[in-house]
């Protein structure tokens, strides 16, 4: 079985995709509870009235810097 066998290849994506869900599962589960998360300087909040919007720059920024070096380590490992 190479790398290009269709039912391999399918194999991967359904195992991906599942990690995928179980991580995006324990981000709302404990996300809450992560000190700071979502209130950096730089998220923007506007409140008008029943109207809230709610821009996570900052976070959204740390958050990939942390998933960037993560994926950067384990493909150094992979080698």
């Amino acid at each position: 079985m190479g790398e290009t066998d269709p039912p391999a290849l399918l194999g991967r994506l359904v195992v991906l995709t599942g990690i995928a869900i179980t991580a995006a599962g324990l981000l709302l589960i404990y996300g809450p509870r992560l000190p700071h998360l979502g209130r950096l300087p730089g998220d923007i909040v506007l409140r008008r009235g029943g109207f809230r919007l709610y821009v996570p720059i900052t976070t959204s920024l740390v958050l990939s810097a942390a998933l960037t070096l993560l994926l950067w380590a384990l493909s150094l490992l992979r080698r």
